[in-house]
């Protein structure tokens, strides 16, 4: 049978840049698709990360003037992945952060910049490279959204058209005087096309006009079609209802493996769980805390935001020291909260440490060593720390919301009596919540015999990417059916 070739177009790619868990499903969705028969090739920015790890590359197409200057599209294969790299020194050739300047704030181009990754992607669509017409374009998130657009406007015949949600509070909008700089048609800037509140609206645009929508979890998939999660566009959402579809995120079980992963100071399994302890010493040492092997030592890898919950987290150290427990967290975000954890560290020595950044290794440190892992989101499309988390044995504490209530089931005393339960959830999300559940959590860890059947259960759930790929593949075959058929001519 011949492969499905999809298009993936996204402004991040694990292993080369990343800012969040969209680089880790873009990276990983290739090679979980291909046993699927669906042919990924990625459409990447040409950011400093990428084109260092291109080794050699061929010279697909060369665009005179792209977005105020010249282009090319390079093809390349690196590390499995088949890559199209949009590589336009003018738009992408910039160090750090690939959305934010060295002030950290956004790159005042940024339309200008991903309105052109959005109108190379449609033009491969359209058959600007004659060795490749792909089936089917898959978006991902608001820098992505102008693709399902152009193809849109573009006439026909085009392919299928899916957008992703991986965060609804991110929406690329920017004002409605960019339109012809962008490349979209007057006739576009209608209610029912990119325009949202008077300006252009990247996401939207996506939301408004792909053949499918996908997020990634079922919960999230519901959520954002009321007020409380919709960010504005639930109206949107829900009259596309019928096209809306949440499936679950996995993760790379050969990266998050903790019998072989490189970055432990100890491998192990459910089998050989004492050597665990090894990681726990470790991350005690690297962090600054106390060498307490009976602290239950909660972790934390997150974005440090209002959404991630982290400003509740931080009320609730007084409690966590207070009971005795120790916090290892490793993030940026938010000046104010960066701050408050740094001199948490010295209010609270020996019991709170703190990495402001991000760092991979110590990632997956904070994995293999915590008791147990942290996310008390007041929203999470779906999450990867807490997937990565039961893989690992760390024990999820995490809020009920999103793919977080999809993931984790509560060790409740119903569950518990019927051996279920693979970690902690507490609803809605409140500091007073949290502090009820991280005393939930240590109640649990000092029955350590449940502790242990909790641990299991999680290390036995199937975390990885092959049940979402068949998802994914069956949405991809329907929506490149439905699109055939209405290219199809009148009988």
């Amino acid at each position: 049978m011949t492969p499905l070739r999809a298009l993936s177009v996204t402004s991040e790619l694990f292993p080369f840049v990343k800012t969040g868990g969209l680089a880790d499903v873009a990276g990983a969705l290739p090679a979980a698709l291909a046993p699927e028969g669906v042919a990924v090739r990625t459409l990447v920015p040409g950011y400093p990360g990428v084109m260092h790890a291109l080794r050699a590359a061929d010279v697909a197409h060369a665009f005179a003037d792209l977005g105020g200057g010249p282009a090319r599209l390079l093809a390349a294969q690196v590390l499995g992945l088949d890559l199209l790299v949009l590589d336009a020194p003018h738009l992408f050739d910039r160090p750090g952060n690939p959305y934010l300047g060295p002030d950290g704030s956004e790159w005042p181009d940024n339309a200008l910049r991903f309105a052109a990754l959005a109108r190379v992607a449609a033009a491969i669509g359209q058959g600007l490279l004659p060795s490749y017409l792909p089936d089917l374009v898959h978006a991902h998130d608001w820098q992505t959204g102008l693709a399902p657009a152009f193809l849109h406007y573009g006439g026909t015949p085009r392919p299928a058209t899916v957008m992703t949600v991986h965060n609804l509070a991110f929406q690329g909008q920017f004002p409605a005087t960019l339109l012809a700089a962008l490349g979209l048609p007057a006739h576009a800037f209608t209610v029912d096309g990119v325009e949202y509140y008077g300006q252009i609206g990247f996401l939207k645009a996506g939301l408004a006009l792909a053949d499918r929508i996908t997020t990634v979890s079922p919960t999230y998939a519901a959520e954002i079609r009321t007020p409380e999660f919709g960010m504005g566009l639930d109206g949107l959402l829900r009259r596309r209802a019928g096209v809306l579809s949440g499936i679950l995120n996995g993760i790379d079980l050969d990266v998050w493996n903790p019998a072989t992963d490189p970055y432990l100071a100890s491998n192990y399994s459910a089998a050989r769980i004492a050597a665990r302890a090894a990681n726990k010493a470790a991350l005690q040492r690297q962090l600054g805390l106390a060498p307490r092997p009976e602290a239950l030592l909660l972790g934390v890898v997150s974005r440090l935001t209002w959404q991630k919950g982290i400003d509740l987290l931080h009320d609730t150290l007084p409690a966590i020291a207070g009971a005795g427990a120790q916090l290892a967290l490793l993030g940026s975000g938010e000046r104010a909260l960066e701050a408050g954890f740094t001199a948490a560290t010295r209010q609270f020595t020996g019991s709170v440490g703190v990495e402001i950044g991000y760092d991979e290794a110590l990632a997956h440190l904070i994995q293999g060593g915590a008791d147990a892992l942290l996310v008390p989101s007041r929203f999470e499309p779906c999450g990867l720390t807490q997937l990565c988390a039961l893989r690992y044995g760390a024990v999820p504490v995490v809020a009920r919301v999103g793919g977080l209530a999809d993931t984790v089931v509560d060790t409740n005393a119903m569950a518990l009596a019927a051996g279920a339960g693979t970690g902690v959830l507490f609803a809605p999300p409140t500091r007073e919540m949290l502090e009820a559940a991280l005393g939930r959590a240590a109640a649990l860890w000092r029955d350590q015999a449940t502790w242990r059947h909790v641990q299991d259960r999680g290390m036995a759930t199937d975390v990885g990417w092959a049940r979402p790929a068949r998802q994914y593949a069956d949405l991809f075959r329907e929506a490149v059916r439905e699109r055939a058929l209405a290219h199809a001519p009148a009988a």
